[in-house]
C-alpha cells in the first residue's frame, strides 16, 4: 500500500495544530514541527496554571483577611482558630469579600471569634 503524504487527514491534523499555534512568534507559529512542540508545551502550562490559580486566589483571600483582622487586634491564625471554636463555617472567599464590602458585618464576625478564643 502506498504512503499518503498529501491526504486530507494529515492536512487536517496539521491545520489543527497550526490553528492552536496562531499568534506564536517566528517559526513556532508557521512551521508544523516547531508549532507541534510549542502547542504541547503551551497546553501543558495552561493545564498546570488552571490548578495553580486556585492556590493563588486562596493566598490572596488569606492576605486580605489577615490585613482586616490585624486592624481589629488579632492575627489571621487566631481569628481562624476562634471561628473554628465558635462553630462558624464561612469560607475564605466570603470572608475576604465581607472584609472589603461590609466592614460592619466583618467586625461582628471578628467579635464572635474573639469571644470563642477567650471562652
Amino acid at each position: 500500500m502506498s504512503r499518503a503524504i498529501d491526504g486530507t487527514k494529515r492536512n487536517n491534523r496539521r491545520a489543527k495544530i497550526l490553528k492552536l499555534a496562531k499568534g506564536f512568534t517566528g517559526r513556532r507559529g508557521t512551521n508544523y514541527k516547531a508549532a507541534k512542540d510549542a502547542v504541547v508545551k503551551a497546553l501543558n502550562h495552561a493545564y498546570i496554571d488552571r490548578r495553580d490559580r486556585k492556590g493563588d486566589f486562596r493566598q490572596l483571600w488569606i492576605t486580605r483577611i489577615n490585613v482586616a483582622v490585624r486592624a481589629e487586634g488579632l492575627s489571621y491564625s487566631r481569628f481562624i482558630d476562634g471561628l473554628t471554636k465558635a462553630g462558624v463555617s464561612i469560607n475564605r472567599k466570603a470572608l475576604s469579600n465581607m472584609a472589603i464590602e461590609d466592614p460592619v458585618a466583618f467586625k461582628a464576625v471578628v467579635e464572635v471569634a474573639k469571644k470563642a478564643i477567650n471562652a
